[in-house]
């Protein structure tokens, strides 16, 4: 699609350096590399995804995705996942559009559209991948191509935003759209009782108090949560306190002991072995060989 040719050169033009760029464009990232990568793994938040150069693979679980130009993704929860960059040189660097998801302009382009009523069905996988139609990717130039006239940024940009939440309420991601802004839906349901995990991930928890949280019952809330999350509970607060043990080990220099009780765990030795068995190697030779890679671990 020619669309997808304009977008690269203009991310090329725009980023220059490897990275996470954040723009002046609320909510909207650019993202290169000259290389493919480790796996990294972060938590990634509702948001929209449109390579147009190169290719990626994101793990959920058991659950392993590929996408490139010709897909996009669309996260509606917040997912623990391991994302690498599987297809990038420096002639051809990978070149990625995130736009992060605003429920609250979500729901007003349902209500001026009316289709707040519309039931969205059940939850359905909180990662997904439908084909890139050039509507989307129209919208997509045109908001990409106002950092080139920064003045024109506060007026135009919420225009080209609205038509690329639009197209993709009106294309196969319609239901996940409508879920991420209906506050009864399956899916938000799952997501009251992922905040409260996330809010309380080095405690203990009951499933019957977590159901309650997500209004739901707990054989209801552990079947919907597994679809959305491709986990359980109990693994997705696992995944939280790995993650931030990681980041405590290589951003605030903690021993490994240290970190383990910080996000919960009370033993050091399963805490070890947990981390080992995410990431790969014991927690001090995982951040000696992250550091010698010169990866940074505490941002996005």
């Amino acid at each position: 699609m020619q669309q997808v040719g304009e977008l690269a050169a203009l991310i090329g033009r725009l980023c220059t350096s490897d990275g996470i760029h954040q723009t002046a464009i609320p909510r909207l990232v650019l993202i290169r590399s000259s290389q493919p990568t480790e796996p990294l793994h972060a938590l990634h938040e509702p948001a929209l995804c449109i390579v147009v150069q190169g290719r990626k693979q994101v793990i959920l679980g058991e659950r392993v995705y590929h996408y490139d130009r010709s897909q996009y993704l669309v996260v509606s929860v917040d997912l623990p996942v391991i994302g690498q960059v599987v297809d990038a040189t420096d002639e051809a660097p990978y070149l990625c559009i995130r736009l992060d998801l605003d429920p609250v302009m979500i729901g007003a382009i349902m209500l001026e559209a009316g289709v707040a009523d519309t039931d969205a069905g059940g939850a359905g996988s909180g990662l997904t991948l439908s084909p890139v139609a050039s509507e989307l990717l129209d919208a997509a130039l045109r908001l990409v191509r106002l950092l080139e006239t920064p003045r024109d940024i506060a007026m135009l940009a919420p225009l080209a935003e609205r038509e690329i939440l639009y197209r993709l309420m009106t294309g196969e991601q319609a239901g996940r759209l409508r879920q991420i802004a209906t506050s009864e839906s399956r899916l938000q349901q799952v997501n009251r009782a992922i905040g409260w995990i996330k809010r309380n991930y080095d405690k203990a928890f009951s499933v019957e108090t977590l159901a309650q949280e997500a209004r739901m019952s707990p054989s209801a809330l552990h079947q919907h949560f597994k679809t959305v999350t491709a986990m359980s509970p109990l693994q997705y607060q696992k995944q939280l306190r790995l993650q931030e043990a990681r980041r405590l080990i290589l951003g605030a220099a903690l021993d490994a002991a240290s970190a383990g009780f910080r996000v919960g765990y009370e033993s050091p030795s399963q805490f070890s072995r947990e981390y080992r068995r995410l990431f790969g190697a014991p927690p001090l030779r995982d951040a000696a060989r992250l550091r010698s890679a010169g990866l940074d671990m505490t941002g996005a």
